[in-house]
């Protein structure tokens, strides 16, 4: 996602002594829709998500780095999901966020899912992107996990450009170029503490609990979290709805933003006009 307009302000935030680095989109004025909170993929820093303020200008959103990922300092201990999520909690309440919707890609997605168990009563809308329920995962093709453990795509631009559609299964375009030209190399440690945080863990036992209305978007050319991943989710969500972009791959938030864009756009809108019609 590249930013062409609306800018976030960044910001490092401490949260119960841990470091955060913060990304936030204010929104001034009437007619705002509810805040968005979005998180991201695994080692992603929070400039690889620069285009949301542009794919939804009347919202307030807010994003972090995730510690040992961008510039937020990787903690000394290994954390799990619900310890990130009681500091994100924290951190929204920092900026006044009482009521949201929350997104989350990829390993963000689990991430996105443990919040809106633990903080049901404020998550109204849920967004599901590329991600799995966790350890039951129908897995993706070995030569592109492989090259997920990689270090290079994070510090090599040109192993990237030659790799990513093997890699994501998208194509290598001009949007892809803007996400490869935006990545930072996260800290050795901070990645393990991610896949350590992911490890053993799943939805499954709690995701009945989360009755909100759910999108689920998968793309059916993903060769890190294959389809089939995004059909066990629309099952087990009370409320769901499964959107498939057709040759998308991992990273058709990027690659397909404007048509991933309308799709949680006319999502999120359906929620506005429900409170709307309840006031």
């Amino acid at each position: 996602m590249v930013s062409n307009v609306r800018t976030p302000l960044i910001t490092m935030e401490d949260v119960d002594g841990v470091l955060l680095r913060v990304a936030h989109w204010p929104v001034e004025g009437q007619g705002a829709g509810r805040p968005l909170v979005f998180f991201n993929g695994i080692g992603a820093n929070l400039e690889l998500a620069s285009g949301l303020g542009d794919m939804f200008p009347d919202r307030e959103i807010l994003t972090l780095d995730v510690p040992g990922v961008g510039g937020s300092p990787v903690t000394q201990w290994p954390y799990r999901h619900w310890m990130l999520a009681r500091w994100i909690r924290k951190l929204v309440d920092r900026y006044g966020i009482d009521e949201m919707d929350v997104m989350g890609v990829s390993w963000g997605g689990a991430l996105a899912q443990q919040f809106a168990f633990q903080y049901r009563s404020r998550v109204k809308r849920l967004i599901l992107c590329a991600t799995t329920a966790g350890v039951t995962m129908i897995p993706g093709r070995p030569a592109s996990l492989s090259k997920m453990v990689d270090t290079r795509r994070y510090s090599d631009p040109e192993f990237m450009r030659e790799n990513f559609a093997k890699l994501y299964g998208d194509a290598a375009d001009g949007a892809a170029g803007g996400h490869i030209d935006s990545l930072m190399p996260p800290d050795p440690k901070g990645y393990l503490y991610q896949m350590l945080a992911f490890a053993g863990w799943s939805s499954l036992p709690f995701i009945r609990f989360l009755r909100m209305p759910a999108l689920v978007i998968m793309g059916d050319a993903d060769t890190i979290v294959p389809l089939a991943n995004g059909h066990i989710l629309n099952f087990a969500l009370p409320d769901a709805r499964l959107e498939v972009i057709e040759g998308g791959g991992h990273l058709f938030l990027v690659t397909r933003a404007d048509e991933t864009a309308a799709i949680i756009q006319g999502f999120l809108d359906e929620g506005e006009a429900a409170l709307s019609d309840a006031a």
